[in-house]
């Protein structure tokens, strides 16, 4: 459904209940809402159906002409089982909680996955340390099933398989995003959610303790030079307001005029490339393999989906910042370079050494949003609410990177309890 920016079509094609207010002086008219949902990715839809459930009427914003635009449909599509993230945090306790809530709604609504289990590879006896600390955190996570393996325990449960001991995660698996995205748009719209595309959020003002929002629509962007924002066609002023923009969420932030810029992280961008095994008639892989993880990712590790299909990926690039439009409207470069490659092939034979030559197909690519850079301690998940930044109704979240994806469900519970 797109919103077409008027007070008559927020009225009478959203099905929202609002409630004119006074237009501003340039003419823009101001509405109230009672949730607003910004980004129809995987954990915006997420926060909008567990808000419907509870009763609140809930209206969603993409400027992408559909759902799950972004990083949610370009990832690993892995449930992790929680074992990479430091001891209480954020990212450990949301895995370990929307893992067990994911599994429990893929049977419940049928959607397609599977619990194949992973492998996490030492492929040199340095590497056991690392190895050994990942299954320590593992366990303090609450991660059930881990155990360590030997080598040949390893190659035995996967023949092609090269390494000196191995990290088993019988919790890890595998799931359709796109039919789960499908499956919680449709429940949340049966319980009165609206989503509304290309309607592109480019800002907004702190007026008397809340914040005001800037729409527009996402064609009035199309042309820009980067830089300057068309002025906004609809102002809303919502009860409740998650800023769930993955990639763009801290420069949306940023345009929150009155926010104070001293809680609005640091961001950065890595893109991730995949490539795809071809010319292979049985998969050589029952199960994930995962090497150890590497600066600003988990490695380069094989994923299958749920047709077999192999992949590797992905691969880390740190990339520089971004124009606020091109991030607003998606327009990253996902290109993956057939020179990438070579890296890749180096990167997997440590642990797949019958990898042939020219078995390797370009994929596809995806961006981290990310809060720390290069050779930095890699960031928690923030959840920002008022006792943060002090404004009423407002719930930023940066860095929703991986686990994202396996935390998205027990994100939206986390903000359905802590802020409704």
């Amino acid at each position: 459904m797109m919103l077409n920016l008027t007070v008559q079509s927020l009225r009478g094609r959203t099905g929202i209940m609002v409630r004119q207010m006074s237009s501003m002086a340039n003419g823009t008219a101001k509405e109230k809402v009672d949730c607003l949902v910004i980004g129809a990715g995987l954990v915006g839809i997420a926060v909008a159906r567990e808000l419907s459930l509870r009763g609140r009427d809930v209206l969603v914003l993409d400027s992408a002409p559909t759902f799950g635009t972004g990083t949610s449909s370009r990832n690993s599509e892995v449930i992790h089982a929680g074992i990479y993230y430091p001891r209480d945090s954020l990212k450990a306790i949301l895995c370990v909680r929307g893992r067990d809530l994911l599994y429990r709604y893929c049977s419940e609504y049928q959607i397609p996955h599977k619990q194949i289990g992973k492998l996490i590879v030492a492929t040199r006896t340095s590497e056991l340390p690392k190895l050994n600390e990942l299954l320590i955190r593992g366990v303090q996570n609450g991660v059930e099933g881990l155990r360590m393996v030997d080598g040949n325990e390893a190659m035995r449960m996967e023949p092609e398989l090269q390494c000196v001991k191995a990290l088993l995660s019988p919790l890890s698996g595998i799931v359709d995003s796109h039919s789960l995205m499908l499956s919680l748009v449709g429940e949340a719209e049966n319980h009165g959610a609206k989503f509304s595309y290309n309607s592109a959020v480019i800002g907004g003002h702190v007026q008397e303790n809340q914040i005001h929002l800037h729409i527009s629509d996402s064609r009035n962007l199309e042309n820009l030079n980067g830089v300057h924002l068309p002025v906004p066609e609809l102002t809303l002023v919502p009860k409740l307001v998650v800023n769930s923009t993955g990639l763009s969420a801290v420069p949306l932030a940023r345009r929150f005029n009155g926010l104070h810029g001293g809680v609005i992280p640091p961001s950065y961008y890595a893109r991730g490339c995949y490539f795809t095994l071809s010319n292979v008639g049985v998969p050589p892989f029952q199960r994930l393999i995962y090497p150890l993880p590497e600066d600003g990712g988990i490695g380069v590790h094989v994923t299958l989906d749920l047709d077999g299909q192999v992949k590797f990926g992905p691969d880390v690039e740190w990339i520089g910042e971004v124009d606020q439009i091109s991030s607003f409207l998606n327009k990253f470069d996902y290109s993956v370079r057939g020179s990438r490659a070579e890296r890749f092939y180096e990167e997997i034979r440590k642990y797949y050494p019958s990898l042939k030559n020219g078995s390797l197909q370009s994929g596809y690519a995806g961006i981290r949003p990310k809060l720390s850079g290069p050779r930095q301690t890699p960031a928690d998940f923030v959840i920002q609410g008022e006792e943060i930044h002090k404004v009423s109704g407002l719930i930023n979240l940066f860095g929703i990177e991986s686990p994202g994806l396996t935390s998205s469900l027990a994100i939206a519970e986390h903000i359905a309890a802590r802020y409704m």
